[in-house]
């Protein structure tokens, strides 16, 4: 009786929970996720015992090779021999027994089986990595705890997230060293995915390209100086998504509210600065730099203070000076323009 309770309860709070934050993945076999809330809620199983719990057991025990016979629920001799053989493998007490520990153990051995499928592509996608093979490793991550967003196949923090920490419990190789450090950063500006979390959608969640309206677009004179000093009071301030205030800026949201402080009104995000300003050959002091990240074309910027440096909100470290010569900026300079 406790078994089944313990079943509908856990069959409702995942399954359904499950079904309304991902209905169309959903139809993906969302077994994995289901049996492993109830093998590892459950109490010890052993000969004799019968019930959906034990056809989980049988089914983990079948994927790792050390079940053959039928998934039919019933812990017999053959089961009992399974699980014996799993213990001995795994350096666990053979006692035939599915005791918490030899639960653990399974649960850990699966995870590492399914994800030892997909470590290459774990190890190789990025932000313009094709999208059903994103897809296939949010699935996988998703299902096992790791991935808390949209299985949408794009490639973020959420999903960099997940993989650093399926490599920080043990279960797949750390990622490969980057020959410069500033490479081991995600791209400025990375394309988020939308968590799931709540049901009210946020302007953080969305595409910097969607992030707010057109402003109006005047220009009043003033000293690039007094720019620059009013850009060096926000140093530190970390970096949100769609960020617009000192609470937390992304990039094209620090330069607006710069230029706000300077009474000067700019559009909002990152393509309709650099539509809206005028290029220059070289950049002087004051002047926008443009960069190319996660898409073709401008994706990021900051404001050049001379020396090849220039202030900007990173998505590594918020608010920053970098310099446009550095390994990781060089090659995706596009060029300067001015606010005229």
């Amino acid at each position: 009786m406790r078994t089944k309770t313990i079943e509908k309860v856990m069959s409702n709070s995942i399954v359904c929970g499950y079904a309304i934050t991902q209905p169309i993945a959903f139809f993906v076999d969302a077994q994995p996720l289901l049996q492993d809330k109830l093998l590892a809620q459950a109490e010890s199983l052993a000969y004799g015992e019968h019930s959906e719990i034990v056809r989980n057991l049988q089914y983990k025990l079948t994927r790792l090779g050390h079940y053959e016979d039928g998934i039919d629920g019933v812990y017999g001799l053959l089961t009992e021999h399974a699980v014996k053989g799993f213990q001995s493998s795994n350096d666990i007490t053979v006692t035939g027994t599915a005791d918490q520990g030899t639960m653990e153990a399974l649960i850990f051995a699966e995870k590492k089986s399914e994800i030892d499928d997909i470590a290459d592509l774990m190890h190789s996608i990025h932000y313009e990595s094709p999208h059903d093979d994103v897809k296939i490793v949010q699935e996988t991550l998703f299902y096992h705890g790791y991935y808390k967003g949209s299985i949408d196949g794009k490639y973020g923090p959420l999903t960099a997230e997940a993989i650093n920490q399926v490599i920080q419990s043990g279960l797949a190789d750390p990622l490969p060293l980057e020959t410069d450090s500033s490479e081991n950063q995600l791209a400025e500006d990375l394309p988020m995915e939308k968590e799931v979390e709540t049901a009210h959608s946020t302007g953080s969640e969305e595409n910097e390209e969607a992030e707010a309206d057109e402003s109006v677009k005047v220009h009043v004179e003033k000293s690039n100086h007094s720019v620059i000093e009013t850009a060096k009071m926000y140093i530190g301030t970390p970096y949100v998504w769609g960020g617009t205030s000192p609470n937390g800026f992304d990039c094209s949201g620090f330069i607006q509210f710069v230029y706000e402080q300077e009474n000067l009104t700019i559009p909002r995000t990152v393509n309709e600065i650099w539509n809206f300003a005028s290029s220059v050959d070289s950049p002087s002091i004051g002047d926008l730099v443009f960069f190319e990240t996660y898409q073709p074309g401008p994706s990021h910027m900051g404001i050049y203070i001379g020396n090849g440096d220039f202030i900007h909100a990173g998505s590594s470290s918020g608010v920053q000076i970098s310099n446009v010569n550095d390994t990781y900026w060089s090659p995706r300079y596009l060029g300067a323009k001015r606010i005229q």
